[in-house]
């Protein structure tokens, strides 16, 4: 293989792990967990297999240039914050149509409209996006607290924003789940983790 193609390949694995990395969240929720295990495998497999083409060309030809992309690509991959970061742009870029909906909430223009769930409620279309996994957010303690889901998961296995009106931090069992993770956001806001 020429000197450019490699260089080219390692580019574009790079970048496709890269990206994987920033939407694979987007992606889960879009496609579900169980179609992105094929996603994950085709561009970690594509990955590795250029990662041992350049180590064999490295040895061949002493030249460093596209392994050092490989290597680079590794280490963004152990210690970059990929979900830190896309959770902190959401929260932020949406944080203001989410206070619009707990209003709605508070007012009672949105209210509980899933028949067998008294706590959730279908978001209008144009407020879709602001909870993964369906557009729906659960409401605990007479509507105190607001839960958006940043990740919808199986079962127990999710993750969100909460709205909390008097800044009181939830508490490990709210939403029926075992949050591993509470954190402070901002002023009447938290992530939290339940796994």
């Amino acid at each position: 293989m020429k000197q450019n193609q490699l260089l080219f390949l390692a580019l574009a694995s790079s970048i496709l792990v890269i990206l994987l990395g920033f939407f694979q969240w987007y992606l889960v929720d879009k496609i579900t967990e169980f179609l992105m295990l094929p996603v994950w495998l085709v561009i970690f497999g594509f990955f590795i297999f250029i990662t041992v083409k350049v180590t064999i060309h490295l040895f061949k030809n002493k030249d460093w240039k596209p392994l050092t992309i490989q290597l680079i690509t590794i280490l963004l991959w152990l210690y970059f914050p990929f979900t830190q970061v896309i959770l902190d742009f959401d929260f932020k870029s949406n944080r203001t149509e989410r206070e619009e909906v707990v209003q709605m909430v508070k007012n009672g223009t949105l209210k509980p409209n899933i028949s067998y769930d008294p706590s959730i409620i279908q978001l209008p279309k144009q407020y879709h996006r602001l909870s993964k996994g369906g557009g729906e957010i659960v409401i605990e303690k007479n509507n105190d607290l607001i839960l958006f889901f940043t990740y919808r998961g199986i079962l127990d296995n999710f993750s969100g924003f909460v709205y909390s009106p008097y800044s009181k931090k939830p508490s490990h069992n709210d939403f029926d789940g075992d949050f591993k993770q509470i954190e402070k956001l901002d002023e009447h806001w938290y992530f939290v983790g339940s796994n």
